[in-house]
C-alpha cells in the first residue's frame, strides 16, 4: 500500500509542476490555487509513504515519477522537443525508478516477513 500512496503522490507532483506553467508566475489565481493544493497533497502523501518506505528510496521514486511525467507532459502540452537523447534520458529515469522499487528493503525495525505480509494484505 505505501507504494500505491507514493505513486499517487508522484501524480500530484506532476500536477503541481505542470501547474506552475499555468500560474504565469503565480499571477493567475485559480491555476495558482490548484498548483498549491496539488503541492500540499503531494507532500502529504509522500509523508505517509515514508512512514514505511525508506526515505531515500521514496524520495527518489517520487521525484522520478514527477520528472518523467512532467517531461512527457512538457512534450505533449507545451511542444517541448522530444529528441532521441531526451527520450533516452527519460527511459534512464524510469529504469532507475524500477530498480529502486525492486531493490527496496523494509525500514529498520520492520522484518522482511512483516513487510511482505503488509504488502500482501494491503496494510500500511
Amino acid at each position: 500500500m505505501p507504494w500505491v500512496v507514493l505513486c499517487i503522490a508522484g501524480v500530484f507532483e506532476i500536477a503541481w509542476a505542470v501547474g506552475l506553467k499555468y500560474t504565469e508566475g503565480f499571477t493567475r489565481l485559480w491555476p495558482s490555487v490548484g498548483t498549491l493544493v496539488a503541492l500540499v497533497i503531494s507532500m502529504a502523501l509522500l509523508g505517509v509513504a515514508v512512514r514505511t518506505l525508506p526515505l531515500g528510496t521514496a524520495y527518489a521514486v517520487w521525484t522520478g515519477i514527477g520528472s518523467v511525467g512532467t517531461a512527457i507532459l512538457g512534450v505533449v502540452l507545451f511542444r517541448e522537443p522530444a529528441t532521441a537523447m531526451r527520450l533516452a534520458c527519460i527511459a534512464l529515469i524510469v529504469a532507475g525508478i524500477v530498480g529502486l522499487k525492486l531493490t527496496a528493503t523494509p525500514e529498520r525495525g520492520q522484518s522482511a516477513s512483516n513487510a511482505q505480509a503488509e504488502a500482501d494484505t494491503g496494510a500500511s
